[in-house]
């Protein structure tokens, strides 16, 4: 796996970095993306893979490359997303009770106004779909949120 800059931009506060990211399997298989860092998020601009991933590989390669990028950001780099946040380009977010009130209230406020609940936790987290899923999963275990409707 590698991680290489690609270029930045300075504006005002801030800086924009661009990475480029390789992943080549023994087999042959090879992911190239090209992955954007600013504002404090890491966020996947372009995804080639040979062969072709699923949704649920895609979802595993966001949470490599998140670490991966994070890991190459200079420390103390600033606002940008890369320093000064430890080693995850996320907001800190409590564990345990604390965390589960915090996610079951981003759920319960985003259904009051019309959004999509998992988008607004993961926003609030800034943890992928699966690990958002995870915590509103706990805060259901916990008693904080309703319980899940049965499919039909």
């Amino acid at each position: 796996m590698s991680v290489r800059p690609a270029w930045e931009v300075r504006e005002n506060e801030g800086t924009t970095r661009w990475f480029e990211f390789r992943l080549v399997f023994a087999d042959g298989a090879r992911i190239d993306a090209l992955v954007v860092v600013g504002d404090g998020c890491v966020c996947v601009e372009e995804v080639r893979a040979q062969p072709a991933l699923s949704l649920d590989d895609l979802t595993v390669l966001a949470d490599w490359i998140e670490e991966s990028v994070a890991e190459a950001c200079e420390p103390g780099a600033g606002p940008d997303g890369c320093g000064g946040q430890g080693r995850r380009a996320r907001p800190a977010w409590p564990r345990g009770p604390e965390g589960r009130r915090l996610v079951a209230r981003e759920y319960r406020a985003a259904q009051r106004d019309g959004a999509d609940p998992i988008l607004a936790v993961m926003g609030a987290t800034g943890h992928s779909r699966r690990a958002s899923l995870r915590l509103i999963g706990q805060a259901r275990d916990a008693g904080l949120l309703s319980p899940r409707r049965a499919r039909r």
